[in-house]
């Protein structure tokens, strides 16, 4: 293909037709594609036949009683994420020049996050960058690190367990930008009046015995790695990812429970209820997700100075 060809395909290429063949892409169809987008069908069907007009590249075919992507759709559709985010920073080092007033960012970020780090994060930017707006969505760390992947969000807060098997940062996150921020203590959350309590540090061991409050089955990998170092598996008589129900649970001598320290600081503390490090000192380490580049966007660049700063250490 000549020069004079690459550069008429690259005249045709905007942002938008990016972004919708990539939706298309993650949601399988034109009219979900659309909905993420917040478009019409139609409008999003006559974006993709302006550009096939314009270039005799067709991104889509019927099938059935859909469409899916051609092969030039399917090669578009893998540059998509990394597309926009460039065309994002640029427009973004544009807007920092007129002195960031303007720029969005939008957010994910798992549950004890929502009540500390995410609005002491809105309101610095609020404070600093009047211009910026920030859009949330509460996701686990898996479901977030995806978001930036499929350019639904532009920057993800996650959490990782030392040798955890199924951190999300691994696999997942390979092509994107992590950056760790810090780290937060575990604390054992334990009734006043249980044995351990007098203790300045509890060792799991003691607790062998104790029936436990602990997350869903994926949330609970860190604890069982944990009690299995110390020598046994916990008994597990409920179940919840509710952080203040546990503190609940536990006021009412239902059982001992594992809690990271935002998870703590999300409300007060409940009466009946005392907390204490483990022997181990076990953290949970706290990380900020991008697409690779993203923080050349100075409204996620913003974002990310705040959190540095408000980030356990």
């Amino acid at each position: 293909m000549s020069d004079a060809s690459i550069e008429a395909l690259a005249d045709a290429l905007d942002l938008q037709t990016v972004r919708v063949v990539g939706r298309i892409r993650e949601h399988g169809s034109l009219t979900a594609a659309a909905a993420s987008l917040g478009f019409s069908q139609p409008a999003v069907s006559q974006q993709l036949r302006r550009f096939e007009q314009r270039t005799g590249i067709a991104l889509v075919e019927r099938a059935g009683r859909g469409i899916r992507l051609t092969e030039s759709g399917h090669i578009l559709a893998r540059h998509a994420n990394a597309v926009a985010t460039a065309l994002e920073a640029a427009a973004g080092e544009l807007a920092e020049i007129r002195g960031l007033r303007a720029g969005r960012v939008r957010l994910a970020a798992f549950p004890s996050a929502s009540a500390t780090l995410v609005p002491k994060l809105i309101a610095g930017l609020a404070s600093r960058h009047p211009g910026v707006t920030v859009t949330y969505v509460e996701a686990e760390p898996p479901e977030a690190v995806a978001a930036v992947r499929a350019d639904r969000a532009d920057l993800a807060i996650t959490f990782s367990y030392p040798g955890d098997r199924d951190d999300p940062h691994t696999e997942s996150a390979k092509g994107l930008d992590v950056r760790s921020i810090g780290a937060e203590g575990m604390r054992l959350v334990l009734p006043e009046a249980h044995p351990a309590a007098a203790s300045d540090l509890v060792d799991l061991s003691a607790l062998a015995d104790d029936a436990w409050i602990a997350g869903c089955p994926r949330c609970r990998g860190h604890l069982l790695e944990l009690t299995t170092r110390a020598g046994f598996r916990p008994r597990i008589g409920f179940e919840t990812d509710n952080f203040v129900a546990v503190e609940s649970m536990v006021a009412q001598g239902l059982g001992v429970a594992l809690l990271p320290e935002l998870a703590l600081a999300a409300s007060p503390r409940h009466p009946g209820v005392v907390t204490r490090p483990t022997s181990g000192a076990d953290v949970r380490s706290l990380h900020l997700v991008t697409a690779r580049g993203g923080v050349r966007v100075p409204a996620v660049a913003a974002a990310v100075a705040v959190l540095e700063q408000l980030a356990p250490r």
